[in-house]
């Protein structure tokens, strides 16, 4: 993958050796963007726990939430007291989609139900973001993407991650040809993921390649967007002594044709959390650590000196504000939004390659696959 390479950053200690030089970190984009006068009524399909984050983070950028929708009231009314009082509680998805004054949904619901859901959003004139993983197949997405263009809508998927600080900061840095062209991406994960045990997602067989790792694969396109896999090779096991019932460690290899990508998952590391990022390129590299997906420090290296920049915010709530921001400000500007479906699934591509990968105990090319095993 080729990239110009901008002048790295001027020299904030002169008197220091090069390779030890301190900068003054570039200034990037990497913090969401709202929109500056669209602010359309909402509404939120599935209020189980994962919507506690995207409600958190709209009320607090100052959204606009009318709706609230799940098949429990009780659950949807919880929602509804604790962030948005003056909303709205519907059983009937239909009676929701009904309403004039909502113009966007966000769908949170599991995967089973969401694709019905997205459609019936489209053919009612409303503008969607979808929670991930996007589809469990590729047609079906595709499908989705051509409903919401044929229909003038937007549909965007959710995925937060590429809105975490560190993240973001990390992608403009690239895009931005600071590190010249990428020759590695290298990614480890290891936390304490049995927080799931009891919940619906206990019952996702490949969770951890699957509903946790897809933000890794999307951060892998997003950084490796001019290049293309040529083969994954992945394996997930069962870690000592381990109670719940998917696979908590997992792991895969991504191979380009002059770049390597890694990814490290260990989700039942009870002691010594840890979470690492680095991206290495022929003119520098940068890297992000820390004990969890909130807490990072970010680290950019040239042969001028490094820098670290002082980053705001954390995943949770700048990722899922930023999913939504991009939307309503891609609706604003007439675009499309850079968390579009369709490039959705190039992200999911690579999910499911690596999942095949796993079943099959081999490399697997990911233009060859379409959908998740469903082993």
């Amino acid at each position: 993958m080729s990239r110009k390479t901008p002048s790295t950053p001027t020299a904030a200690a002169s008197a220091n050796s090069p390779e030890n030089k301190h900068l003054q970190a570039p200034s990037l984009p990497y913090r969401p963007r709202d929109p500056e006068n669209y602010r359309p009524g909402i509404g939120l399909i599935g209020c189980g726990g994962i919507s506690r984050e995207h409600l958190r983070a709209y009320r607090a950028a100052g959204y606009r939430v009318l709706a609230l929708c799940d098949l429990v009231a009780e659950r949807a009314e919880k929602r509804r007291e604790e962030f948005f009082p003056e909303a709205t509680v519907h059983l009937d998805v239909q009676e929701l989609l009904r309403r004039e004054d909502v113009e966007v949904v966000d769908v949170a619901t599991h995967p089973p139900s969401r694709v019905p859901l997205i459609e019936a959003a489209i053919r009612a004139k409303k503008h969607v973001l979808s929670q991930k993983p996007f589809v469990v197949d590729l047609e079906t997405g595709e499908r989705l993407a051509d409903l919401a263009d044929k229909s003038g809508i937007r549909l965007a998927v959710n995925q937060n991650g590429r809105w975490a600080p560190h993240w973001s900061y990390l992608r403009h840095a690239v895009n931005a040809g600071l590190v010249g062209t990428i020759a590695g991406a290298h990614c480890r994960v290891h936390w304490d993921h049995n927080w799931v045990a009891g919940t619906e997602f206990e019952n996702v067989k490949h969770l951890i390649l699957y509903d946790f790792a897809i933000h890794w694969f999307d951060f892998l396109s997003c950084i490796f967007r001019e290049a293309r896999p040529r083969r994954v090779y992945a394996s997930e096991c069962r870690a000592p002594g381990q109670k719940l019932r998917p696979s908590l460690q997992a792991q895969a290899l991504v191979e380009f044709d002059e770049a390597q990508a890694s990814l490290v998952f260990g989700g039942d590391t009870h002691f010594g959390a840890q979470d690492t990022t680095l991206v290495q390129g022929t003119s520098g590299s940068i890297s992000s650590t820390g004990p969890d997906l909130n807490q990072q420090q970010v680290t950019l290296q040239t042969a001028e000196g490094e820098c670290s920049p002082k980053l705001r915010g954390r995943w949770f709530d700048e990722g899922f504000h930023g999913t939504m921001a991009e939307l309503l400000l891609a609706i604003e500007e007439g675009r499309e939004p850079s968390n579009n479906a369709r490039d959705n699934l190039r992200s999911l591509r690579l999910c499911f390659a690596a999942i095949e990968s796993a079943v099959r105990n081999e490399p697997v090319d990911p233009a060859t696959v379409q959908r998740l095993p469903m082993d």
